[in-house]
């Protein structure tokens, strides 16, 4: 054969047998994944037949420790500590005024404050000159009749009213608000069988008071702290009292913060208040706060302190500054957050201080009374933060908180959604509302260290609360 044909002949090599295993690899490989996945579902069942019982109380033994977890958190537990960093402060406090920092409160030196001499009196022409407090005495023909004895009963059932406050009617409550040199007003202690029962010895020694400080703590409730930063001259001239009941009495016991024989702990003079009369607490602590005047008959002039705060300054230089400087019978602090009622009635209900109803039914009543929806009233600001309170004791600012009371035990405990409205239906003069910076330099704020127990039981002196 010519080599011409040997080089044109082709050889051909078949590749079927090398292809077909590296086709063949993937099948084998899904079928072996497939395979391994049934067997894997089979053993799940069998592990979900085996264990079904186990595994149907692992979401039950979680949801127990989830709401043993928030019990332990929602419990009173021990007393919070207080912050070091504010108890016993002293210093100014101070803010930015055109770049430049100043005190927000500017007192007199201390031997400016020892030379003071009380004033006569303002110098504000009040139309209020005398006041007559209802009683079951110079109201009985009013509590006593067949005529209303009915309806006051119904009364009583429906509000809180009852023998300390009296039985103010809604006509009873226009007619308070009329301003005359004459005023008829309920005031608490409406009659001897209402409670708030105060020894002998105590009231003889609340009498002797013309300048007082006071605070109080009822159902457990903060701890006491002592004041501090007054001048020597102000010890004799200023009574410190702190209103207990037997619970918190029997709480501070518990701590060593045991009275003296002269009745004392530290600065503070401890009354001990029996029969309180009111289911809830923040309403007895009304009593003290508001009717200053009801319980110092003689004193001229009262500051008021919230359990949660340290007072460290001065009480006769507080009222220097306060209401002497400015001719004012009535200081308190404005709001800080809010200044309008309507907003204060959703913060109010939004932070769960009073239920949505109850506070719906105070706005309406407002609304209906043509309450405006006003930032300033009388040239003031509208709301307060009512936790200092200084005051002369005179007949309009007695009428002013009398009238005050009334509104918390009608309506919400929040004293603050009642003072704008009382504010703008009596139009009291001489009112001094400072800013917020001075409220925190007369105090030095602790926070309140425990949860107030409420009444167990309903006292005989009180008929209903709703």
């Amino acid at each position: 054969m010519p080599s011409s044909a040997i080089r044109s002949i082709s050889i051909t090599v078949s590749d079927d047998d090398g292809a077909a295993a590296p086709a063949a690899a993937p099948r084998r490989a899904r079928a072996g994944r497939r395979k391994a996945a049934r067997s894997l579902g089979q053993r799940s069942v069998r592990l979900v037949a085996r264990w079904w019982p186990i595994l149907l109380l692992l979401p039950a033994i979680a949801l127990l420790l989830f709401e043993a977890s928030r019990l332990r958190a929602s419990s009173p537990g021990p007393p919070r500590p207080v912050s070091i960093s504010s108890l016993g402060r002293l210093d100014p406090t101070t803010r930015l005024v055109h770049g430049v920092r100043e005190p927000c409160l500017k007192f007199l030196d201390p031997k400016s404050i020892e030379n003071l001499v009380f004033p006569g009196g303002t110098k504000i022409d009040s139309v209020v000159k005398r006041i007559i407090y209802k009683s079951d005495d110079n109201d009985y023909d009013t509590y006593h009749s067949e005529a209303n004895s009915t309806y006051l009963l119904q009364h009583a059932e429906a509000t809180r009213f009852n023998l300390f406050t009296g039985f103010q009617t809604l006509a009873d409550r226009e007619e308070s608000f009329k301003v005359n040199e004459t005023v008829n007003v309920h005031c608490g202690f409406y009659s001897d069988n209402g409670g708030f029962k105060i020894s002998d010895i105590d009231i003889k020694y609340m009498k002797s008071c013309k300048v007082v400080v006071s605070t109080c703590a009822f159902g457990g409730g903060d701890d006491l702290y002592q004041p501090i930063g007054m001048v020597n001259s102000s010890v004799g001239k200023v009574c410190y009292v702190a209103f207990w009941d037997e619970v918190t009495l029997s709480t501070q016991e518990s701590e060593g913060k045991v009275i003296d024989d002269n009745g004392m702990i530290g600065r503070w003079r401890i009354i001990v208040v029996r029969s309180l009369p009111f289911v809830d607490q923040r309403l007895n602590g009304k009593i003290p706060k508001m009717l200053s005047h009801r319980l110092f008959p003689e004193a001229r002039y009262s500051l008021w302190v919230d359990s949660k705060y340290q007072f460290r300054r001065d009480p006769i230089g507080v009222l220097e500054a306060l209401l002497w400087r400015t001719n004012s019978t009535f200081a308190i602090s404005e709001h800080g957050a809010r200044s309008n009622i309507y907003d204060e009635g959703k913060a109010i209900v939004q932070k769960h201080k009073a239920t949505p109803e109850e506070v719906e039914v105070q706005l309406t009543h407002y609304r209906q009374d043509r309450m405006p929806d006003e930032k300033r009233l009388h040239r003031s600001k509208a709301l307060a933060e009512a936790s200092v309170i200084v005051r002369e004791l005179s007949p309009v600012t007695n009428h002013f908180m009398c009238a005050w009371f009334n509104e918390v035990v009608r309506f919400t405990s929040r004293d603050q959604l009642s003072f704008p409205y009382v504010l703008w239906r009596l139009n009291m003069p001489g009112i001094n509302m400072f800013p917020v910076c001075t409220r925190r330099d007369l105090v030095n704020s602790l926070g309140h260290t425990r949860k107030v127990k409420p009444l167990l039981t309903q006292n005989n002196s009180e008929s209903s609360a709703t």
